[in-house]
C-alpha cells in the first residue's frame, strides 16, 4: 500500500468515525396520530423498464426529520424490503430543493431538515424492480403486476405505523384490472384513487392487477365476502370446472367450520397463474397473494402439490394476522421483531392448510396422507436435527434470508417449524382425540383460540403460556414439558403424532403418479431416500443429504450430472441404474461436469428405489382419516 493509499484510508475512517458520532437515535415510535394524512401515488405503467415512479406529499413541522423506507415486513420474518431497489430520491418543500443523509447506522433512515414555514414534504423517487423479481418485492411485467407498497413508501419515524394515515393512489396500464383488500375510493380516469388507510393497512394490502382475470365469489350472499381473484397470462388458464369452483368454495365452508368465526370485513384470495415469474405466497389480514404455474387448472391432477398453498394462506388470516405472537407484532416495520413462535404461527397453519386442503377436495384424502408421509420421511431421516433442536430454526430467515435454501440444507436445518412444526401439532391434535376418546380435537383448539371476538380485525396478541392454557382448557395435560421436549430436545423421533394417528412410515420401490407429478411440476428428478440427492432439469446438482451414499462418495450441490454408468444422463436412466444395482456388487458410476473438469464418482449403494408410504397400524383408531374427513 503506498503512502498516498494509507492516508486516504486514515481519512476515510475518521470520516466514518465522525459520521458514527455524529448519528442521532431514531425517534421511538409513539402511539399518537401523525399530522395528517400522506398522499402517495405510485405509477406502474413502465413495464418495459420494470420501474415504479413513487410520489408523496407528507405534511411536516419546521426542524430535523427522519423519513424510514420499510425494512421488516410482516409475513418475511425478516428484514427483507430492499433499499438498495431505491433510486432518485428527492425532497422538497415549496418546491425548493432540500438536501437529504442516511443515516449512518441505519441505511433504511433518511434525515432532512424542514425550513420554517414549510407545511408539507413533496418526496419523489423509484423503485427499481428486477426482471428475476426479488425477495417478496414488487413485480413488472407486461402481463401481470404485483404491488407491495413497502417498497414505494417513505414514512415519518417516531409514530406507530397504526397512526399514520395515507391517502393512496396507482395508475396501471391502460385497461388492467385490479384486486386488492383496498377499496376505491372514487374513479378516476387517470389512476385508481383508494380510500384512506393507515400505513400499517396499506402494507398489509398488496395489489394484483393484469389484463386477463376471473373472479368468483366464494360465498354469494356474505356480509363479509369472499371474492377469489384469479390473473393469468393467457386465458386459456382461467378456464375451471364447476367441481374446481366448488373445491375453493368448500375451502371457505371448512375454515367457517374450523375456526367458527371471520377477522376481516372482505377478503380478497389473488392468484397468479404464471409459468414465467417467481411467484409465491405471502399472507396479510383481509387478503393473500398466491402465485403457481400457469397449469394450475388445466392439468389439474398434475398440479395437486401446490393446492395446499391457498388454505395456508387463508388459514394465516386468523393465526399470524389475528391472532399474532407478541414478539412478531411491532409499532411500524422498522422495528426488529422476533421469530420464537414460528413453530405456532406457521407450523400449525401448515397443518392446517394440509388439513383444510384435504376436508375441502382441493387435494384428495389419499393423496394427503402421502404428503404426510413424506413430512415424516424427511424428518425421520434428517441428519440436523441431531445437533440443532426445531425451536433454534425459528431464527432461519434472519440467518440465512427468505426461504433461500442452503447447500446443505438436511445438515444445517432451514425453516423446519413448517413441516415439522405441522407434525408436532398432528402429535397434539392425536393426543387431545386420544385423551379425550374421541370427543375432542384440535379443532376445539382452533375454535376458541382463533375464533374469539368474532369480527374483530386489529391484531389479539399471545404468547407461549397463552398456547399452553388454551390447550389445557381444550384437554387438561401437561401441555408445556409436552411442546418444549418437542422443540427442544435432539434426535427425538418426530414420528408419535403418526404413530397414534394409526399409521406407521413405510417404504416401497415404485414411485407414485403423486410422487412422479411433484418432481415434474418441480422440474427436477430425486433420489432422496436411495442415493440422497436431487438434480434440476439440465442435471445440475440442487441438493445432497449429508452423510447419505451420495455425499460419502464425494457429490457436492452445484456439479452437472453427465452420465451414469457411462449413458447419457436422463432420469430414468439414473432410475434403471438404481434398480438394477439391487442384483450388482458393482457400485453406481456417475459422471459428472466440475466447471472445467469432468469428476467419476462411484456410489457403493444396493438398496434400490425407495419412496415413503404411510401403512395402517392393525388394531389401531384410524384417527389420520377423521382428521382429514370434511366437517
Amino acid at each position: 500500500m503506498t503512502r498516498t493509499s494509507s492516508c486516504r484510508v486514515l481519512l476515510a475512517a475518521l470520516s466514518l468515525v465522525s459520521g458514527l458520532a455524529a448519528a442521532a437515535p431514531l425517534p421511538a415510535p409513539r402511539d399518537v396520530p401523525y399530522f395528517g394524512p400522506i398522499t402517495l401515488m405510485v405509477d406502474a405503467t413502465d413495464l418495459d423498464h420494470r420501474v415504479l415512479q413513487v410520489r408523496e406529499t407528507i405534511p411536516v413541522r419546521p426542524g430535523r426529520m427522519t423519513l424510514l423506507y420499510p425494512q421488516w415486513i410482516p409475513g418475511t420474518h425478516a428484514p427483507t424490503n430492499e433499499v438498495k431497489r431505491l433510486a432518485g430520491l428527492r425532497i422538497a418543500a415549496g418546491g425548493r430543493a432540500l438536501a437529504w443523509t442516511r443515516d449512518p447506522l441505519n441505511v433504511h433512515a433518511f434525515q432532512v431538515d424542514v425550513p420554517g414555514g414549510a407545511s408539507s414534504l413533496e418526496i419523489e423517487f423509484q423503485q427499481l424492480l428486477s426482471a428475476a423479481g426479488g425477495t417478496y418485492s414488487s413485480l413488472v411485467s407486461r402481463e401481470l403486476i404485483q404491488i407491495q407498497w413497502a417498497g414505494a413508501v417513505l414514512a415519518p419515524a417516531g409514530f406507530y405505523a397504526s397512526r399514520i394515515d395515507v391517502d393512496p393512489s396507482l395508475r396501471l396500464p391502460k385497461g388492467w384490472q385490479h384486486a386488492s383488500a383496498l377499496r376505491v375510493a372514487r374513479p378516476g380516469a387517470d389512476a385508481l384513487r383508494f380510500e384512506r388507510v393507515s400505513l400499517e393497512t396499506l402494507v398489509d394490502s398488496p395489489v394484483f392487477a393484469g389484463k386477463q382475470v376471473k373472479r368468483i365469489d366464494l360465498d354469494p350472499g356474505s356480509d363479509r365476502p369472499v371474492i377469489f381473484h384469479v390473473f393469468a397470462e393467457d386465458p386459456q388458464s382461467l378456464e375451471m370446472s364447476d367441481a374446481q369452483v366448488e373445491a375453493h368454495r368448500n375451502l371457505v365452508k371448512q375454515a367457517d367450520r374450523l375456526f367458527g368465526s371471520r377477522h376481516f370485513a372482505h377478503y380478497d384470495l389473488m392468484l397468479a397463474l404464471s409459468d414465467n415469474h417467481p411467484w409465491a405466497g405471502l399472507e396479510h389480514h383481509q387478503s393473500s397473494e398466491n402465485g403457481t404455474k400457469a397449469n394450475y387448472f388445466s392439468e389439474w391432477t398434475k398440479s395437486s402439490i401446490t393446492r395446499d398453498l391457498l388454505p395456508h394462506e387463508f388459514t394465516h388470516s386468523w393465526n399470524g394476522k389475528f391472532r399474532r405472537p407478541r414478539d412478531l407484532w411491532a409499532a411500524d416495520f422498522n422495528v426488529p421483531t422476533s421469530n420464537t413462535l414460528l413453530w405456532v404461527y406457521e407450523g400449525q397453519t401448515e397443518y392446517w392448510g394440509m388439513v383444510l386442503a384435504a376436508r375441502s377436495g382441493l387435494v384428495d384424502a389419499d393423496e394427503m396422507r402421502e404428503w404426510f408421509a413424506w413430512t415424516a420421511a424427511a424428518y425421520a431421516t434428517l441428519p440436523g436435527r441431531s445437533w440443532r433442536a426445531l425451536q433454534d430454526t425459528t431464527h432461519d430467515e434472519i440467518i440465512a434470508g427468505r426461504q433461500n435454501s442452503l447447500d446443505w440444507s438436511s445438515w444445517q436445518r432451514f425453516e423446519d417449524y413448517y413441516d415439522e412444526g405441522a407434525l408436532i401439532w398432528l402429535d397434539v391434535d392425536t393426543r387431545i382425540r386420544e385423551l379425550s376418546i374421541g370427543t375432542r380435537s384440535l379443532d376445539d383448539f382452533a375454535r376458541s383460540f382463533f375464533g374469539v371476538a368474532n369480527g374483530r380485525v386489529a391484531p389479539l396478541l399471545y404468547d407461549f403460556d397463552d398456547v399452553v392454557a388454551a390447550l389445557n382448557r381444550v384437554q387438561p395435560d401437561d401441555w408445556g414439558p409436552f411442546l418444549r421436549q418437542r422443540l427442544d430436545s435432539l434426535g427425538r423421533s418426530p414420528l408419535d403424532g403418526i404413530a397414534r394417528a394409526g399409521w406407521r412410515l413405510g417404504w416401497t420401490d415404485k414411485p407414485s403418479e403423486l410422487a412422479k407429478n411433484r418432481d415434474l411440476f418441480r422440474e427436477r428428478t430425486t433420489v432422496a431416500y436411495s442415493l440422497g440427492f436431487g438434480v434440476d432439469k439440465k442435471g445440475r446438482v440442487g441438493w445432497v443429504d449429508w452423510d447419505g451414499p451420495a455425499f460419502k462418495a464425494g457429490m457436492a450441490v452445484g456439479l452437472e450430472l453427465v452420465a451414469v454408468n457411462l449413458k447419457a444422463y436422463k432420469p430414468d436412466v439414473l432410475l434403471k441404474a438404481i434398480d438394477l444395482a439391487k442384483d450388482d456388487a458393482a457400485p453406481i458410476d456417475l459422471l459428472f461436469k466440475d466447471g472445467s473438469d469432468f469428476r467419476q464418482l462411484h456410489i457403493d449403494y444396493h438398496g434400490g428405489q425407495r419412496y415413503p408410504v404411510l401403512e395402517r397400524i392393525e388394531g389401531t383408531p384410524d384417527r389420520l382419516s377423521a382428521i382429514l374427513a370434511p366437517r
